[in-house]
Order: structure tokens, then sequence, then C-alpha cells
């Protein structure tokens, strides 16, 4: 079985993130989607909430899997035998980022990461954007699913 995973805060799970998810899919017999759990930083929404969200966003789709992991993406990836790592890119900033984070997880794990670039209509869709214009009373329905 031909697995991924598609890893993020997603806090909150854009249109950004779920057009990476739609294009991801035809490559693969089943992508897991990992919420991070981070203790460092402040989530607008529990792990919990933020599954539920994701989950009712792709229901419809029977290849997708939806969890949390606090921990190395790596480890995770080894524990389940997933081989492939989605990482989507919106900007050179992004891509150096992931990259660096790519070499490494293929260096501990043998892990191969795949970069899927933005859509240009998303690329300036971000969870953190979203919480900066939810903050100041802006309706921000249009960006999520």
């Amino acid at each position: 079985m031909n697995k991924a995973i598609f890893t993020g805060s997603f806090d909150p799970f854009t249109i950004g993130h779920l057009d990476i998810v739609r294009r991801a899919l035809p490559l693969f017999d089943e992508l897991t989607i990992c919420v991070g759990c981070n203790e460092t930083k402040t989530y607008r929404e529990t792990v919990e909430q933020r599954i539920e969200r994701i989950r009712q966003a792709l229901r419809d789709d029977p290849r997708i899997k939806v969890t949390s992991w606090n921990g190395l993406t790596v480890d995770y990836c080894t524990k389940h035998s997933i081989p492939y790592i989605i990482k989507g890119i919106r900007s050179m900033k992004d891509y150096e980022y992931e990259r660096e984070q790519a070499e490494m997880n293929r260096h501990l794990s043998g892990v191969e990461t795949l970069f899927l670039f933005a859509d240009p209509q998303y690329s300036a869709v971000s969870s953190s954007v979203i919480k900066l214009l939810e903050s100041h009373g802006r309706d921000v329905s249009e960006f999520l699913p």
C-alpha cells in the first residue's frame, strides 16, 4: 500500500490545506493527516476539535485518516510504515524551512518528502493570517472548508 502523511498544526485547517490534500490524494492509496501537538504553542482549538473539523471536511474519502501525534513526524512514519511526507509550499521562505526538515527526515529514517506548491489563489492563505483576521473581527469563512 502506497501511504503518505500530511502534517501541521492545522489551527485552523484552511482551504489551502484542503487543496494540498486533494492534489496529493491521487498519488497515494492512503493519506494520514496528522495534527501536531506542540506544548509551546497556543492554539485556538483543542487537538480533538481540529481533528473533528478535518474529518468533517474530508468525511467522504475513505483513503484519509486523521490523527494526532506528539513527537517527530519520522517516528510516526516509521511506526506506521509511511514512506512519504507531503508538504505544501507557499513561498521560498516555506521552501527553505521545509527543505532542511526534509533532508534531516530522510537522513534519520529514509522517509522522502514531496513538495506540492500552493495554488497561487491560496498562497496568501495561512493559519496565522486567518487567526489575525479573526482577532480583528473579520469573517474568515471564505478561507475555511
